[in-house]
């Protein structure tokens, strides 16, 4: 559906939005929750197992989590994120999760109009972001409830839906459907817009702090009717929406403040080697699986090459051994190192991908390089190039080399995230500035409670950009960013009041 049928917020460039937020996966979802005017209250019946967490919950039993002292809060508190808010509402809503156990939440949500802050959530696809482009035959590493967001459980939808869970990992599609319905049954559709496309995100002003001599010649009547309703006009959002006959139609928003919730997997990681471009080389998981669906690799005899020690190139390997079709592969760490995912999983609830595993550290290849039948593990190798007549060149942490006729490669070795639209593809937000932003190596580098940006104000990252990249955690980011925001608004609403009473300046 166009924008320009939906709102006017395209057709009259003048109006300044409280918030944009940029991608509409689970990131992006909670957080239009949040700032929707949902609140977390501790539940009157609910007891953490943390005592001295559960203290401090009780000292502020009437004020929602958003209105508390975050960083008090998180104080203490040990979790698989390095985000201490993210860990903190992770235990509030899975409490004992890493131990093993599936307690429920000690939250319960009140939705209050008055909180509401108007916000646009911008993405490309339907709400869910990437988990509608995701292979649909494998399960997700997560369990469903670790998938779910706040106010609706995954097996209650799942029930409503008549949809038989066998297990308690789940498919994508699965999560993608549920991600989708949850906009639609918490109304949170009038804040989305989707097959929109963001060509720039560029900053319009500076906070009055930063002016040089504190004065704005140039400032419009717009300007100073929106300055007296404290929403300053500091981003200009470009892009355009697609619509149903295949035309563009640009657009224009103007924000307080923006929202980066994109995600890291537009651009898949590349290994900058010759012959990387040929048509047999893939570099996602979808191409691959619709070449073996479409039966392109089927009865070959030559063996598919796999890049990667992660679990997406894990369930390429699954993909291809299940459709019988030899793998040779590649990755660069050692069976034995410490930090493989393999070793995090635990055996009972991943058995597919300890079965590769096991292939990884048992089928090894030979010094006379012969392979084996099915799968050929190749640790401690790199790829040197592909040539044109689909053989590629492998080399050894000692340097020697080998060569094999491939029907394939599928180079999974992680992804970046698109940011194209700011100023140096957004490097400049991340720790080091000379790198690009990814979710491990180099995540945007955010004040650790509030999510914004440490090198740009009014600018907020959350999910994967921030190194978040479980559901689990990402919905920390929504809590920052909205107890900032709504710590900022009061501030607001305080001088207004004050200005009204007194020299009468708004």
């Amino acid at each position: 559906m166009p924008l320009v049928e939906e709102t006017s917020l395209l057709e009259d460039s003048s109006v300044t939005l409280p918030v944009v937020v940029i991608g509409n996966g689970p990131s992006g979802i909670c957080l239009s929750y949040m700032l929707s005017g949902y609140r977390p209250y501790l539940s009157p019946e609910a007891v953490h197992p943390n005592a001295i967490l559960y203290s401090k919950l009780e000292e502020a039993r009437h004020l929602s989590i958003v209105d508390q002292d975050l960083e008090y809060l998180s104080e203490g508190l040990e979790g698989r994120s390095s985000n201490p808010v993210a860990v903190l509402f992770d235990t509030l809503l899975h409490p004992g999760a890493d131990f093993g156990h599936d307690d429920p939440s000690v939250l319960h949500w009140k939705l209050e109009q008055h909180h509401y802050i108007p916000h646009l959530v911008l993405g490309k696809g339907p709400p869910g972001g990437a988990w509608h482009n995701m292979e649909g035959s494998m399960l997700t590493i997560s369990f469903g409830n670790w998938m779910e967001l706040p106010g609706l459980k995954f097996k209650d939808w799942a029930s409503s839906k008549r949809r038989n869970l066998k297990g308690d990992r789940v498919l994508p599609e699965e999560v993608a459907r549920y991600y989708k319905h949850y906009v639609k049954v918490m109304g949170l559709q009038k804040n989305f817009r989707e097959n929109t496309y963001i060509t720039s995100v560029s900053r319009l002003c500076r906070d009055p702090d930063d002016n040089d001599d504190g004065q704005d010649k140039s400032i419009s009547a717009q300007q100073q009717i929106e300055k007296s309703k404290f929403i300053t006009r500091n981003w200009e959002v470009q892009g355009y929406q697609r619509v149903d006959d295949g035309s563009h139609v640009p657009f224009c928003l103007f924000a307080e403040n923006v929202a980066l919730a994109t995600g890291t997997l537009d651009s898949p990681a590349r290994l900058e080697v010759e012959g990387e471009d040929f048509p047999f080389v893939f570099h996602s998981m979808p191409e691959f699986g619709a070449a073996v669906s479409r039966g392109k690799l089927r009865g070959r005899v030559d063996p598919v090459l796999i890049v990667g020690s992660g679990l997406t190139a894990a369930d390429a390997v699954l993909c291809a051994y299940n459709n019988n079709i030899p793998v040779i592969h590649v990755f660069r760490r050692r069976v034995t190192d410490p930090s493989l995912i393999f070793k995090q999983l635990p055996k009972k609830l991943y058995p597919e991908y300890h079965k590769v595993y096991h292939m990884m550290c048992t089928q090894l290849c030979s010094a006379d390089s012969n392979l084996l039948s099915d799968y050929t593990s190749f640790p401690e190798h790199h790829v040197l190039s592909f040539k044109s007549d689909m053989k590629c060149i492998l080399q050894s942490v000692s340097g020697l080399k080998k060569i094999f006729k491939l029907s394939a490669a599928v180079v999974l070795i992680g992804s970046h995230p698109n940011l194209s639209f700011l100023k140096e593809q957004g490097c400049y937000l991340g720790h080091n500035s000379s790198q690009p932003i990814t979710c491990k190596g180099n995540p945007v580098e955010i004040d650790a409670y509030t999510y914004e940006c440490v090198k740009e104000a009014h600018l907020f990252a959350l999910g994967p950009l921030v190194g978040d990249n479980f559901v689990r955690f990402l919905k920390g980011g929504a809590l920052g960013v909205t107890h900032c925001l709504a710590v900022r608004q009061k501030k607001k609403q305080h001088l207004f009041v004050e200005r009204e009473g007194g020299d009468g300046i708004a």
